[in-house]
Parts: structure tokens; sequence; C-alpha cells
């Protein structure tokens, strides 16, 4: 019995990070918001589907949106859509195995279809001459730490905002299978089968020529606000540490209050950090 826990332990590692869903549930039309379908094609050959959302008015920069594990795009647009009207322009997309991309879901896949998708935004002509910022929720934040760390592109990175990012996908893993008494037991030997290449924690250390943002949410029960702390810890200067309250998993930029806050952040003003509880910068 033991032997086949762990044989279905084993197979289904990969599930504990990657949920995709392949439907689309919505399109960026059907919110109101411009938008164009971009192709992008990564290193290993595999063809990414993903939407351009243009800035409305004057550009004040591009961002580049890695969203987490579950779904795909079309689920998790509620958390962008807000920004061309401020003036940004938005590339989101599926990693592999999500909704219209190619291919299937891995942690390596994942770090080269966020490397291909930077490299495309800093292609496209309406951003590539504008302050770019990578902006990572849950998983997403942590493949966009370990991307940047590798990416010849990094440098033209100005900024970077990671939202309940874990700070370890080994640690991630072990906290998920102690939460259940069936898999308590075996949270050791299965982490251990999770890929260890990438580790954010030590990765944020060593991007030292942009601004980070790191939010954590003391409500958050998907990943604790530990994470965010020990990332803030790691991270190189210049950085801010936003300890939001109360709220749930990946959900800050529901609240407009926080959605002006990182406006004020990326232009440079410190008092978007007096809304953040707990916030420190250096």
């Amino acid at each position: 019995m033991i032997a086949l826990i762990c044989a279905w332990g084993l197979g289904a590692c990969t599930g504990l990070l990657f949920h995709p869903q392949r439907e689309l549930q919505i399109t960026p039309a059907a919110l109101g918001l411009e938008y164009r379908t971009v192709s992008i094609t990564t290193e290993d050959g595999v063809r990414l589907h993903a939407w351009y959302l243009p800035a409305q008015g004057e550009i004040q920069g591009s961002i580049l949106y890695l969203h987490g594990n579950a779904e795909n795009i079309s689920t998790h647009i509620a958390n962008v859509q807000w920004l061309p009207a401020a003036g940004y322009n938005v590339l989101l997309f599926d990693y592999r195995g999500y909704g219209d991309s190619e291919g299937v879901p891995t942690l390596a896949g994942a770090h080269l279809d966020a490397r291909a998708a930077l490299k495309r935004l800093l292609e496209l002509p309406d951003s590539g001459k504008t302050p770019i910022i990578v902006f990572g929720q849950s998983l997403g934040g942590a493949i966009a730490i370990s991307m940047l760390r590798r990416s010849p592109h990094a440098c033209a990175v100005d900024a970077l905002i990671v939202e309940g990012a874990p700070s370890g996908y080994r640690a991630i893993a072990r906290e998920k299978l102690a939460s259940t008494w069936l898999t308590w037991p075996l949270q050791v030997p299965l982490a251990f089968t999770i890929n260890d290449d990438f580790r954010p924690l030590e990765d944020i250390a060593q991007l030292k020529s942009m601004r980070k943002l790191i939010i954590g949410s003391t409500g958050d029960n998907v990943v604790p606000i530990n994470h965010a702390r020990a990332l803030f810890t790691a991270a190189a200067k210049p950085k801010t540490l936003w300890e939001v309250q109360d709220l749930p998993h990946a959900a800050t930029f529901m609240l407009p209050k926080y959605r002006h806050a990182l406006i004020r952040w990326l232009h440079f003003e410190p008092g978007a950090r007096s809304l953040a509880l707990g916030c420190k910068q250096t």
C-alpha cells in the first residue's frame, strides 16, 4: 500500500505545481479592452499564446505578466485589466500546456516560456523603448525571479513585482504535503522529486539592477506570508516589502487603493508604501 501511495505521489508531484486549463473563459474584448493576439516561440520550439493589451493615452511603461499555477490567462486577466487605463502596455501569456499554448507544463519549460515572453515584449514596437516591468503572481512570481536571474534581457527590466510567490518550490511542496494526514509522512521524499534547479530565494539576491516590490498577505492560506518575508530578506537592494492585511491569495490588486499605490510606486513616489502595514524599504 505504501509503495502504491509513493508511486502515485511521484507521478503527481508536477500536479502540485501545475493545474492548467485549456478552455479560455473570456477574451479581453468581452471586458471592453483593446487587444491583439501574439504568438511567442520558445528556444525549444514551443508555440505560446499571448494577449497584448496596449496602453490608453500616454505610455508610462510596459508590463510582462506571469500568472499563477491554475487555469489560464482568461481567468487571471482581472489582475491586470486595469493597467492599460493607467498608461501601461501589458503582455500576458500562457505557459506551455495552458490555454492555447502548445506543449506540456514543466518547471524548466515554464522558465523557458517566461524568458521567451520577455524577449517578445522587448521586440514589440510600442514596448521596447518604455520602462519594462515584470509582474508575477504566485507561481508566476517565483518563475519571474529565476527567469530574470538567467535571462540575457534582464538588464532591460526596470522593476520586478512579485505577489504571493513561494520562496522555493520544494519548500511550498513540503508545506502542501504536510497539510493533510494522508501525505504528511511523504512530505520529504515527495518534495525531493520537485525540480530544484531553480531557487527563487537564492536568485533574487542576484537581481541587483532593478527595483523590487515583494507583496505578501497575512490572510494568504495558499502561500503564507513567511515566503514574502524570506524573499525580501534575501533580495538585493533596492527593494520594498508590502505586508497587506487579511487578503486572500494574490488578491491585492482587486482593491483600488492598492492599484493606486502600485502606480505611485512605479512612479517612484515613496508615499505608496504607506498603505501597506509592515512595509519596509531600503
